[in-house]
């Protein structure tokens, strides 16, 4: 199978849209991963022009910005996406009564805050709808862990996970969601990030 993804990865490194269709032909149950942040448009919009009714998933901390939950609801209303959301066990106000305001990222307790926002529901959205394929719209430039990844590769479990998107740049993004009349969101904000090219850990467990 490593031969054969790298044979995969050579010939749609650059042809997002060629990869997401052979990638479909892989299995029965695919999603998609979003987060609704800046230039997420691109991934849904091509995901949902070869499958429109694929599940979009989407972990929701609770932390989001008022604009970044404006856009989701306006790109879900375009797009018409098949949305399934997964949230915390604890809603933030829970949360935040007991243990107070999100933990910096220097803090002992920031792991366990991940853990409890995104790790777990993620997890739990894995149990729950068994994907065989997974899309996600990481890009090379976004992390430095994120630029030794391929576009298709296979986690431990053996889910295959295809990133079409890794290698463009903002520029290509940008065109695209020019090219597509499609809207952006800058005003986003990932509590368990914090720093734009700091990792959550969600993509370096699975």
């Amino acid at each position: 199978m490593s031969s054969a993804l790298d044979s995969i990865n050579r010939d749609f490194a650059n042809s997002p849209q060629d990869l997401i269709k052979w990638a479909l032909s892989q299995g029965e149950r695919p999603i998609c991963t979003t987060n609704f942040r800046p230039f997420e448009a691109v991934i849904l919009h091509m995901v949902t022009q070869a499958r429109p009714d694929i599940p979009i998933i989407w972990m929701d901390s609770g932390y989001n910005t008022e604009a970044t939950y404006q856009f989701a609801d306006a790109l879900i209303q375009r797009l018409n996406l098949n949305m399934v959301s997964f949230i915390p066990k604890r809603t933030r106000a829970h949360r935040e009564a007991l243990e107070g305001p999100m933990p910096s990222i220097d803090d002992p307790r920031h792991t366990a805050f991940t853990q409890e926002v995104k790790i777990e529901p993620f997890e739990r959205a894995l149990r729950e709808m068994q994907p065989d394929i997974w899309f996600t719209a990481l890009r090379a430039e976004d992390t430095p862990e994120r630029a030794k990844m391929q576009p298709a590769s296979r986690n431990s479990d053996g889910l295959l996970k295809i990133a079409p998107l890794l290698h463009w740049s903002a520029k290509d993004m940008h065109y695209y969601l020019e090219a597509h009349d499609l809207p952006n969101n800058f005003d986003y904000f990932d509590p368990t990030k914090v720093e734009d090219k700091r990792e959550c850990g969600l993509h370096l467990q699975h």
